[in-house]
């Protein structure tokens, strides 16, 4: 059984100096990092107490940015109080309509939902990066993929040509880096539907709420989608991606649909292939093997974007290294 979630110490005496003293602070969510959440419930006001433990995170990003989302009428919680030190910040409260559970009970919604986010997405890359945000360069999507031969292989106790994988990579990313330098966007990185809020009483694309935003960076348009429709924690059918895909490169005005599909895919891969690292760290390091379930969905999106024609050097560097015995396969199991 999972220890239950403490609050911080410093957290009565925070809320206190900002007029929430003596609400109840009721645990709500923890996630992949360090960051932990709870639901501060005064009367019949409410608000969200993030707890970002300032020797493992910098609260200042997701303050930024979500800063810029709200400049851009965008839909991000905004920060009631902060507390850099302690690492605290009260949010405002986007209740319970998170996306990925409303549509376990409303699957009707789907179809909405996903062309809302897709609109949203047009939206939000009408203007560029906001001036000063780091790019999602060569140097960040190596080091994410090179958890695969770091902590992927390993787990699955396979010997792999590191080397040759890097070289696949460099050669495969040039002419999307080449893009994304002219045409650069803001991505969020982690765009999918746990982390977005169905908010029916607001208007237009405003009406899905934008959660986990601080890890953004200035890169490539597809990489978004590849989060929103590749979703590690939820089946996304082909038939949905394809009408989401073709949505966005008409809204978005894209002149070169072909060569923005095997931008997708690559980054489709990139993401991919950094999940099932992240995942597999997240129980050998961490302790929440939790994530392993998800390894087979994963696989299966990288499997799909292998097939692109311009990945056949990294399709044939996967079959010669991680057959598929160490896929899907090896996680049919877990818990």
């Amino acid at each position: 059984m999972a220890a239950p979630m403490i609050p911080p110490p410093g957290a009565p005496d925070f809320l206190k100096a900002h007029g929430w003293g003596g609400a109840q602070i009721l645990p709500l969510a923890g996630d992949a990092s360090f960051r932990r959440y709870f639901r501060v419930v005064d009367g019949d006001r409410s608000a969200v107490l993030m707890d970002a433990p300032p020797e493992h995170e910098d609260c200042r990003p997701f303050l930024a940015i979500g800063d810029e989302l709200a400049r851009r009428g965008l839909s991000a919680p905004q920060a009631l109080a902060v507390d850099l030190d302690q690492g605290l910040v009260l949010l405002e409260d986007y209740r319970d309509n998170r996306v990925n559970p409303l549509l376990a009970r409303a699957p009707e919604l789907e179809q909405a939902l996903y062309e809302l986010a897709i609109d949203l997405l047009a939206e939000l890359h009408r203007a560029p990066p906001p001036e000063g945000l780091a790019p999602y360069d060569e140097a960040v999507l190596r080091r994410e993929v090179d958890l695969l031969t770091e902590y992927y292989a390993p787990s699955v106790e396979q010997a792999v040509d590191a080397e040759a994988f890097a070289r696949i990579w460099s050669d495969a990313w040039r002419d999307v880096l080449s893009e994304t330098a002219g045409d650069p966007v803001l991505v969020l990185r982690d765009y999918h539907a746990d982390n977005l809020m169905w908010l029916p009483e607001r208007e237009g694309v405003r009406a899905l709420g934008l959660l986990d935003f601080q890890d953004a960076l200035a890169g490539h348009r597809a990489y978004d989608l590849v989060s929103l429709l590749q979703d590690a924690r939820r089946d996304v059918d082909p038939a949905l991606e394809q009408a989401m895909i073709d949505r966005y490169v008409a809204a978005a005005g894209i002149a070169d649909a072909a060569g923005f599909r095997a931008a997708y895919e690559l980054l489709g891969a990139q993401r991919n292939t950094k999940i099932l690292g992240i995942f597999t760290r997240l129980w050998k390091r961490d302790g929440k093997p939790h994530y392993l379930a998800f390894q087979p969905r994963v696989w299966g999106y990288l499997e799909r974007n292998l097939a692109h024609p311009s990945l056949a050097p990294l399709k044939d560097w996967f079959d010669a290294h991680l057959p598929p015995e160490k896929r899907a396969a090896a996680w049919g199991n877990a818990a």
